[in-house]
């Protein structure tokens, strides 16, 4: 049919659509966010990069759902304001009609999501994970970064380096500070390298420069000259990264009888149910009356998308604390969201059938 041929082409238009639309949006807010991590120094800005691609994944189902459920609102809305669903109905064609068409375009795309949902956006969560730990791992001297202050580990050192020199692992213009038996000590020096002795023991040399060291709210400080100090390095040892339930394989959540992770498992297996019951939810949500304000039925469905969301999230926590059992908790709000849809498909084919009767 001329119709439904011209309605999976205006589907898939208004997805690429909407779909550029809320990745930019993810993308700008997980940049932000990281931006100003890396800028108070909490994340390295060599890591902003792999840390927006691993963020960007997690949260692909849900852009995803949220783009199936726009892009067939936005179609049959603009159908219903162009007078194009007058002659749908008559044709003698019923408003469930729609439901094989917006399936057809939906399934390939919650396939999709299902697959994101339940394997690739855990695989992300654990990876930016680990990337987080390997670098909270790494040793005060490859915290150092030109232009910032760097605070070392324990807290006790303050590092600053103007500039990288051509030479490797050099800086110039260095700045440190430390406190020991409560005595402040600042050094300045031209500039500084780190050497690895044989024993493994890191140290930051500085040359050519003072060491400034007293004990604060006194006047009594004492300077000295030095051609070279060496700072040793403490190496941190390395943390093992916590298991969470949202950084779980499936295999192996399937297997955890903990509470948290049937919690979780109940979220990965709502979200492709949810982009499914939205994707139809869109079919009875898209009327549009010419003569009435065309933002209405937006609303509606903005405001449906936020109770159905959360009502996931709330089996999931309930699940997760042990309130109410994992099948309880999986159909409840996806059942009580079904009773909905009949509702609104009831509502709008009996307005459709006074309508014709007339």
């Amino acid at each position: 049919m001329i119709f439904l041929r011209a309605a999976q082409r205006e589907f898939t238009q208004n997805a690429v659509a909407v779909f550029v639309a809320l990745f930019a949006i993810l993308i700008s807010t997980v940049l932000i966010r990281l931006l100003g991590q890396a800028a108070g120094g909490r994340v390295p800005a060599d890591a902003v990069l792999a840390l927006i691609g691993f963020g960007a994944v997690a949260q692909m189902p849900v852009v995803l759902s949220l783009t199936v459920f726009i892009a067939i609102l936005m179609t049959l809305s603009r159908w219903y304001r162009d007078s194009e669903m007058v002659v749908w109905f008559s044709s003698g064609l019923p408003l469930t009609a729609w439901i094989r068409p917006v399936l057809r375009f939906a399934v390939p795309v919650v396939i999709l999501i299902a697959i994101l949902s339940l394997f690739v956006a855990p695989w992300a969560q654990k990876k930016s994970i680990e990337y987080k730990t390997q670098l909270s791992n790494r040793d005060d001297v490859s915290r150092v970064a030109p232009g910032l202050f760097r605070e070392s580990s324990g807290g006790e050192r303050v590092f600053f380096v103007e500039a990288l020199t051509s030479g490797e692992g050099s800086v110039r213009n260095v700045f440190a500070s430390s406190m020991q038996h409560g005595r402040l000590g600042v050094m300045v020096a031209s500039q500084g390298h780190t050497e690895v002795d044989g024993a493994g023991n890191r140290f930051i040399v500085l040359e050519n420069g003072r060491r400034y060291e007293g004990t604060p709210g006194t006047p009594s400080y004492r300077v000295m000259e030095f051609e070279r100090y060496q700072i040793r390095m403490e190496s941190k040892e390395a943390s093992s990264t916590p298991r969470q339930p949202k950084t779980m394989a499936l295999p192996a959540l399937l297997k955890s009888p903990d509470n948290r992770s049937r919690g979780e498992l109940l979220a990965r297996v709502s979200t492709p149910l949810l982009a499914t019951m939205l994707a139809l939810l869109a079919i009875p949500l898209s009327f549009v009356n010419p003569r009435a304000g065309r933002t209405n039925n937006l609303i509606l469905a903005v405001l449906i998308y936020l109770i159905y969301s959360n009502a996931v999230s709330v089996s999931q926590a309930w699940v997760g604390q042990g309130r109410i059992r994992f099948d309880v908790g999986l159909w409840m709000p996806h059942l009580a969201m079904l009773g909905v849809l009949a509702i609104l498909f009831y509502r709008r084919i009996s307005v459709f059938a006074r309508w014709r009767r007339r």
